[in-house]
């Protein structure tokens, strides 16, 4: 089976996927029933952090052990990687002692070097670019719910980050439209706009009209890891771009609500949204879990099926 990785979306087709969701639907069930799948006995998952992250390590550590593997946790705080160890080295090393590795940092440059020398799959636990492993699960979620995304709207609003890029990719495979709202310099830049194109996003300058009508809508904290130093500015920035009930109201009546976690409650969202009827954000956490087992899987072992 040839080599291959996970770093963004858009390192899968949209038949992979497909797969992934059918095998995920199957290992979700399988769970819920307490029957045991260890395709992955002996094998092990190497999870390196170099960013604070709690449901990214729970669900691969979790998900790891549910198949029957292992899972070792690598902080670089911890290790040669902390030291000054070039990244090329620790990529050869850690490669050839185990099966599969997830990578959580903040440069996607760090990530892509690293694949470059790993015998092994690599994964792109988050990096500052890109989170393909929470849109993995969110376009499940929503699939789940809904049955089917493409033809559907999606509204992002706030902050144009790893999760922001990560939509505009998942739209152009699974074919739906995000509409994207951002104050003023903090929108989509050319560059992104010529990477992804322009068929399947339009920008808003107001958050209401983005999100009017859409079957979606989701968001993040405007303040990531890394711009700490800019929280004042950039609340007052944002401040009126947060999900509340009234913004809600707006979208479709069947929309659901996303956020990917962490959330702060009166900032990016209001509370009656993430914790109302709409939201889906538990069951996105959740699935997490289930379609990273599907990945690691397929990255390991190809296409397995079940009847």
């Amino acid at each position: 089976m040839q080599l291959k990785h996970f770093l963004q979306v858009t390192d899968l087709s949209r038949e992979e996927y497909e797969h992934l969701f059918e095998r995920t639907r199957w290992m979700k069930h399988a769970f819920k029933e307490y029957h045991q799948y260890w395709p992955l006995v002996d094998r092990t998952l190497a999870m390196i952090f170099d960013k604070n992250s709690t449901r990214t390590r729970l669900s691969f550590e979790a998900g790891m052990n549910q198949l029957g593997g292992t899972a070792i946790y690598l902080s670089t705080r911890d290790t040669q990687l902390g030291r000054g160890e070039p990244v090329e080295d620790a990529a050869r090393v850690i490669s050839r002692m185990v099966d599969l590795i997830m990578i959580r940092t903040h440069e996607h440059d760090i990530l892509e070097r690293f694949t470059q020398h790993s015998r092994v799959p690599v994964i792109n636990g988050l990096t500052d670019e890109y989170h393909p492993c929470q849109i993995m699960g969110d376009i499940f979620t929503y699939i789940e719910h809904r049955e089917n995304i493409a033809g559907k709207k999606v509204a992002w609003i706030g902050d144009v980050n790893n999760m922001c890029n990560s939509w505009l990719q998942a739209a152009e495979i699974f074919d739906f439209k995000v509409h994207v709202s951002a104050p003023p310099g903090y929108e989509v830049n050319a560059e992104r706009i010529g990477l992804v194109g322009t068929k399947n996003f339009e920008l808003f300058s107001n958050p209401h009209d983005a999100v009017r009508n859409v079957d979606l809508v989701t968001t993040d904290v405007w303040i990531s890891m890394g711009f700490e130093a800019e929280a004042e500015q950039r609340k007052a920035d944002f401040s009126d771009f947060c999900v509340d009930a009234e913004m809600m109201s707006l979208a479709d009546k069947e929309a659901v609500f996303m956020h990917c976690l962490p959330a702060h409650r009166g900032e990016e969202v209001a509370a009656e949204v993430i914790d109302g009827p709409q939201s889906v954000v538990w069951d996105e956490a959740e699935n997490r879990l289930h379609t990273q087992k599907a990945l690691m899987e397929y990255l390991l072992l190809g296409k397995i099926r079940h009847s």
